[in-house]
C-alpha cells in the first residue's frame, strides 16, 4: 500500500508542475487587465505605475517564476478588483460551493443506487423502463434550463421554494453551513436537485448494469441456494461488487461536480467559486482565475488519490499488481 501511495504522489506532484504552467500561461496570454480596472481619467504615467504594480511590466516567464515562489509559500497572488489574497477570497467562497456539492452527490447516491438495483433486478418491469427512461432525460437536458424551470415552476408558479441566495447558516466547526437551518435547507434544495440530476442519471445507469452483471454470478445463485433473504443478497452480495465501478466513477465526478458548478452557482445565485470564478473573468481579474483553476486541480489530484486508495481496499487485485509492477 504505501508503494501505491508514493507512486500516485510522485505522479501528481508532476501533473500539478505541468498544470501550473498551462493554467499560467493560458490565462495571462488572454486580454489586458488594465484596459478595464484603468480609470479612463488617468495619465500615461498613472497607467504605467498601475500596470508596474500589478506586476504585469515583466516578461511573462518572469511572472510565472514569481508565481512559482509566491505559490509555494502560500500566496497565489492578490486580486486585482479586491486588493485581497486570491487564495483569501475563494476559500472564502469555498464552503458554499462545497455544501452544494456534497448534497448533490448524497442525492445522486441516495437515489441513484436503489433506482439502479431495482431496475437491474427487474429489467422487464414497466417501472424499470420508467427509470430507465428519465435517466436518459437527466443526461439529455441543459443544466442552465433545468434550473431555469425548477425556479419558474417552484418558485414563481407555486411559491414553495427560494429561487437565489444561500439562506440563513449557522457555524458548525468554524465553518457557516446552510443545511442546519430550515431556511438555508429550503435554498440549498434546488440547486442542489439541479447539479444532481446528470450524476443522478449516470450512477443508476452504473448501478443497473452492474447489478445485471452481479445477479448472474455463481456466488450471487449460491447465496439465493442457501435460503439467504432477497435483502441480505443484494445488501451483501450484489451491492457490495457493483460498488467498484460506483466509486470510482463518483469519487472522479466529485471533482466534476466541485469544479464545474458554475453554471448552477450563476442560476441561481449561489454564493461559491463559481460564480465567484465568473466574475473575476468578466473583469480579467488573473489572480483569482489562476488561483481558482491551481487549486481545482489539486482537488482533482486529491479526489483521485483517495479513489484509488479506496479502490485498493474494494479490490485488493489493484495492489497486487502494484507490487508486481
Amino acid at each position: 500500500m504505501s508503494v501505491f501511495i508514493i507512486r500516485r504522489l510522485l505522479q501528481s506532484l508532476g501533473v500539478i508542475f505541468v498544470m501550473s504552467m498551462i493554467v499560467f500561461f493560458g490565462v495571462n496570454v488572454v486580454g489586458n487587465p488594465v484596459d478595464i480596472l484603468a480609470s479612463d481619467d488617468m495619465t500615461q504615467e498613472q497607467i504605467q505605475a498601475f500596470v508596474a504594480r500589478l506586476g504585469l511590466d515583466r516578461p511573462i516567464y518572469e511572472q510565472y517564476w514569481y508565481f512559482v515562489l509566491n505559490a509555494l509559500r502560500g500566496d497565489l497572488g492578490n486580486s486585482f478588483v479586491f486588493a485581497e489574497p486570491a487564495l483569501k477570497l475563494i476559500l472564502q467562497r469555498l464552503p458554499a460551493t462545497l455544501e452544494l456539492a456534497l448534497a448533490s452527490m448524497f442525492l445522486s447516491v441516495v437515489i441513484g443506487i436503489p433506482l439502479g438495483i431495482y431496475a437491474g433486478l427487474r429489467p422487464e418491469a414497466r417501472s424499470s423502463k420508467v427509470i430507465m427512461a428519465s435517466s436518459i432525460l437527466g443526461f439529455s437536458l441543459p443544466t442552465f434550463w433545468v434550473g431555469l424551470m425548477f425556479i419558474m415552476v417552484f418558485a414563481v408558479m407555486l411559491g414553495w421554494l427560494p429561487s437565489t441566495g444561500r439562506g440563513d447558516t449557522t457555524e458548525l466547526l468554524g465553518i457557516q453551513v446552510s443545511f442546519l437551518t430550515w431556511d438555508g435547507l429550503q435554498h440549498l434544495l434546488l440547486p442542489a436537485i439541479n447539479l444532481a440530476l446528470f450524476k443522478m442519471s449516470l450512477v443508476i445507469r452504473l448501478a443497473r448494469a452492474g447489478t445485471r452483471e452481479v445477479a448472474l454470478q455463481d456466488y450471487v445463485k449460491f447465496a439465493r441456494a442457501k435460503g439467504l433473504s432477497a435483502r441480505r443478497v443484494v445488501l451483501v452480495h450484489i451491492m457490495k461488487n457493483i460498488m467498484i465501478p460506483v466509486v470510482t466513477v463518483l469519487g472522479l465526478e466529485l471533482g466534476g461536480v466541485i469544479a464545474f458548478s458554475v453554471v448552477t452557482e450563476t442560476v441561481f445565485a449561489w454564493p461559491g467559486i463559481g460564480k465567484l470564478l465568473i466574475d473575476s473573468i468578466q473583469l480579467l481579474d488573473r489572480p483569482v482565475v489562476v488561483a481558482y483553476l491551481i487549486i481545482t486541480v489539486l482537488m482533482f489530484i486529491l479526489i483521485n488519490l483517495v479513489v484509488d486508495i479506496l479502490y485498493s481496499v474494494l479490490d485488493p487485485r489493484v495492489r497486487l499488481k502494484d507490487v508486481k509492477s
